[in-house]
C-alpha cells in the first residue's frame, strides 16, 4: 500500500492530483489518507508525528511524505528505507526521526527526472511516480547516500513542543509518553497538568495530559479544546515538571 503523509489539505486539488498520478501509475494499488493535513511547511515538527503513525503500517508499505517548503531549492528528493519501510520525499529532516528510531535504515537520492517536472509540485510530479514504482517492485534510478547525508543531530529524540492539533482540539506534542518521567507534570498554556489515564478519568473541563493510542504525550481537556482552552498551537513549548499538586494547577 501507499500512504500519504503530507500538509496539502483535503481542500483545494492538490490531494486529488498526487493520488490521479498514484492511480496511474500503480492502479489497483491502495492509497492510505494518514495526514493531509501534517504541520505547514515544517519538516522538524512532522518529523516527531510520522515516527510515531509510521510504525502501525507494515513492512513494505511506501509512505510517500511531503512537507517541502524547500521544492525547486538546493534539497535533495530521496528514497529511505527504514524498518521494512519506504519512505519518498525530500531531504529536509521529515524522515529523521524515522531513520534515527529504526534498527536499520538505508537512503538513496532520487535521480530519475519525469518528462515534465513543474518547478513547485515535486509531491505530484516526482515523489508520486517514485512512490508508485516502489510499490509495484521497482526502484527508479537513484544514488545510494552516506550513512550521514542530511542527518540533523542537533534535533532532540523528544520534542517539547506541540506539532499537532486534532480535528477535537486536543494537542499532541513530540515527545513519547515512554520519555516522560513517571508521574510528571506537563506545563503547556501556563497551565500545570496532571496525568490521566483517559478523558473520562478527570472531571469535565478538566485539561491534562495522557499517553494517545500512538505513545505520544498529549494534552487534553475533558468535554471540551485544549487548543482554546490553553491558548495552544503547533509550535507551543511545552514543559515536564516533577510531579505533585493539584491537576490543571495554574502557575503564577
Amino acid at each position: 500500500m501507499i500512504a500519504l503523509f503530507t500538509d496539502f489539505g483535503l481542500e483545494g486539488p492538490y490531494t486529488g492530483q498526487v493520488k490521479a498520478v498514484l492511480h496511474r501509475w500503480a492502479p489497483g494499488v491502495p492509497v492510505i489518507d494518514l495526514f493531509a493535513d501534517a504541520p505547514a511547511a515544517n519538516p522538524k515538527a512532522a518529523a516527531y508525528l510520522l515516527a510515531a503513525y509510521a510504525t502501525w503500517f507494515p513492512a513494505g508499505t511506501v509512505v510517500l511524505g511531503v512537507i517541502d517548503p524547500g521544492v525547486g531549492g538546493a534539497r535533495a528528493p530521496i528514497v529511505v528505507e527504514s524498518d521494512g519501510r519506504w519512505y519518498v520525499g525530500p531531504d529536509n529532516g521529515l524522515f529523521e526521526l524515522v531513520r534515527r528510531r529504526a534498527a536499520g535504515a538505508r537512503s538513496w537520492e532520487i535521480t530519475w527526472v519525469p518528462e515534465a517536472l513543474s518547478a513547485s509540485f515535486h509531491g505530484r510530479d516526482l515523489f508520486a511516480p517514485v512512490a508508485a514504482q516502489l510499490a509495484l517492485g521497482e526502484m527508479p534510478a537513484d544514488t545510494p547516500r552516506p550513512a550521514e547525508a542530511g542527518r540533523q543531530p542537533d534535533w532532540p529524540d523528544d520534542l517539547a513542543e506541540i506539532v499537532y492539533i486534532d480535528h477535537y482540539g486536543n494537542a499532541l506534542t513530540g515527545m513519547r509518553a515512554a520519555a516522560v518521567p513517571d508521574g510528571a507534570r506537563l506545563k503547556a498554556g501556563g497551565r500545570v497538568l496532571a496525568r490521566g489515564r483517559t478523558f473520562s478519568s478527570v472531571p469535565a473541563g478538566t485539561a491534562f495530559w495522557y499517553e494517545n493510542s500512538n505513545g505520544l504525550a498529549e494534552i487534553a481537556v475533558n468535554a471540551g479544546r485544549a487548543d482554546t482552552h490553553l491558548g495552544l498551537a503547533i509550535g507551543s513549548p511545552v514543559s515536564v515538571l516533577p510531579g505533585a499538586a493539584g491537576e490543571g494547577e495554574k502557575e503564577g
